[in-house]
């Protein structure tokens, strides 16, 4: 347990260092959406392009460990939405945060997990993490818009939709570097060793940045909404991704790598979709926030807990 602790804290020390440079005269505050496009167009396209290429999967079964992951997204919106009935029923959440529960109990922030799984694991477990992340950006995006729109009561242009997920450095980092792999040539040494420097500089900006975008003070006002979107997130999914996984034959390292996809809080680029299309964007900034600071003691509950199941 220690010993994952102290491959967690430098992760929670930039992000607390992002959050307090923010509010500093250091930095001036139209400076920081000039680095967070910097982090998503280019140093984590390119660190998630050179760690799928340069990695070794071998021993490892892609094809199962994907399924599994699919499998247990799926369930999870499907028990978020069986769940939103009995929500609205008794009054816990109303209409209008619903939406943003979903997002933030279903989407996960791959750049924290890409960040813990370098301090933690062999390279193969950062390419898993990065892998995972260009797999499952679409489906997630894709239930996100739909669940937003549908409770905002607004219209959606689906063909946007669509070209603005075409257009996602991310997923068209992941699917070159997916392609790439099945050429018969490596990278050349100097583009191996620029794309290595860019990935160094991607984790500690990545993390300061997302460090800049939490919301401390919106805490004050947590309410119902905010705590089942954090029980969902670092508690329900984990032990539903860790469930399906053991039930697929997975183990070992492996299972490892997955159950920290699973465990790392919700991502903040839901907000912005929240905030454009009618969600409750408050709610979803609180609720980052608390996960965030929450997922400091749960990563590790995580991974110690699959830690005994993997070796056992």
């Amino acid at each position: 347990m220690l010993v994952i602790f102290e491959n967690i804290i430098p992760i929670f020390l930039l992000i607390v260092a992002g959050n307090v440079l923010r509010r500093t005269p250091v930095i001036r505050d139209e400076a920081w959406p000039g680095l967070e496009q910097l982090c998503f167009w280019f140093l984590y396209p390119a660190l998630q392009f050179t760690t799928i290429v340069n990695a070794d999967f071998s021993g490892l079964a892609l094809d199962t460990m994907l399924s599994a992951i699919a499998i247990a997204l799926a369930l999870m919106i499907g028990l978020l939405l069986a769940l939103w009935p009995l929500l609205k029923n008794t009054g816990i959440i109303r209409h209008s945060q619903y939406s943003s529960v979903f997002q933030t109990a279903i989407r996960w922030n791959g750049f924290m997990a890409l960040a813990v799984a370098q301090n933690m694991f062999p390279p193969e477990g950062s390419a898993v993490v990065a892998l995972v992340m260009a797999v499952i950006m679409v489906p997630v995006n894709i239930a996100c818009v739909f669940i937003v729109t549908r409770f905002a009561d607004q219209g959606a242009s689906w063909s946007k939709v669509f070209m603005a997920m075409a257009k996602n450095p991310l997923i068209v980092s992941g699917i070159v570097a997916v392609l790439y792999r099945f050429l018969p040539i490596g990278l050349y040494p100097p583009l191996s060793m620029t794309l290595d420097l860019v990935g160094r500089a991607a984790l500690g900006m990545g993390l300061l940045v997302i460090g800049a975008g939490l919301r401390p003070g919106d805490l004050v006002s947590a309410n119902a909404a905010l705590w089942i979107a954090v029980l969902m997130k670092l508690i329900a999914f984990p032990v539903l991704l860790i469930g399906v996984s053991v039930a697929f034959g997975i183990s070992g390292p492996a299972l490892n790598y997955l159950a920290l996809c699973a465990a790392v809080p919700t991502a903040m680029n839901g907000y912005l979709l929240a905030r454009q299309i009618g969600g409750d964007a408050p709610l979803y900034a609180s609720t980052v926030t608390m996960q965030t600071i929450l997922a400091f003691f749960t990563i590790p509950l995580v991974m110690m807990v699959v830690g005994q199941v993997a070796s056992g």
